[in-house]
């Protein structure tokens, strides 16, 4: 266990991070994400802690939804499992279609969570390997988020569930660039690093996803006079923590 450290420390450290980020690489000009629900009567039920939650479940979401995208199209053997639609439907009606299926799937056992996550990677099983890596993801997220998307001043999320959901995210990127079949082959294609190719953009998605629960835990446990309980692991002994 390890004591908080002060947002006027925290602050400084990740701006400085930002900047040489930028830095780096060249500038990419993108609009700052708008919510259509910033002016309604809601946001009156709303501190900053509230919309900072809103902001960061609905960037994660948007990252796992890229994230899927990329594996059908770097994994076209994996979609044709599930549908002969293309991969953007595909996308659309798990994360769009939530209301039909509640994000219970009998192709993947109804499994959430690290049980989904742990299917993808099952020698036993034929099914698409994507979806319950992407399903295992979201719901994860989802559940430390007390299985909302949007906050309001009666919500409480635990900081510590989120710094260890983070963590196994870690984990799920870790178990997608290494586990292999019986035969040696990748599971699911991600990250390509060749003589003539470099495609890190599942890293990076990863990355955003991290960097934004982790940053949304630390202000959290700020915020609440809470204690985080920093885990440290080593590749060969990575185990998903609970959350």
């Amino acid at each position: 266990m390890v004591s908080r450290q002060p947002l006027s420390r925290i602050l400084p450290i990740l701006f400085t991070s930002i900047m040489l980020s930028a830095c780096a690489s060249p500038l990419e000009k993108k609009p700052v994400p708008e919510r259509s629900d910033r002016s309604s009567a809601s946001q009156l039920a709303k501190n900053d802690l509230d919309r900072m939650a809103d902001v960061e479940i609905a960037e994660n979401t948007q990252s796992l939804r890229t994230l899927m995208l990329k594996l059908y199209k770097r994994n076209p053997r994996e979609l044709a499992k599930s549908t002969s639609d293309n991969a953007e439907k595909m996308v659309n009606w798990v994360f769009d279609g939530e209301s039909q299926h509640h994000l219970q799937f009998p192709e993947i056992e109804n499994k959430q969570g690290t049980d989904a996550i742990f299917l993808a990677f099952d020698a036993n099983y034929t099914g698409d390997r994507v979806l319950p890596f992407i399903v295992g993801l979201h719901t994860m997220l989802l559940k430390a988020h007390g299985g909302k998307t949007d906050f309001y001043l009666t919500d409480t999320i635990d900081p510590q569930s989120l710094y260890n959901v983070a963590r196994n995210v870690e984990i799920a990127a870790w178990k997608l660039a290494t586990s292999r079949d019986t035969e040696g082959n990748l599971y699911l294609l991600s990250n390509e690093i060749s003589g003539t190719d470099r495609n890190l953009s599942f890293e990076r998605e990863f990355g955003k996803i991290i960097g934004r629960t982790d940053l949304y835990a630390i202000t959290l446990a700020e915020k609440s006079q809470r204690f985080i309980t920093r885990v440290v692991q080593s590749i060969a002994t990575m185990a998903f923590l609970p959350f």
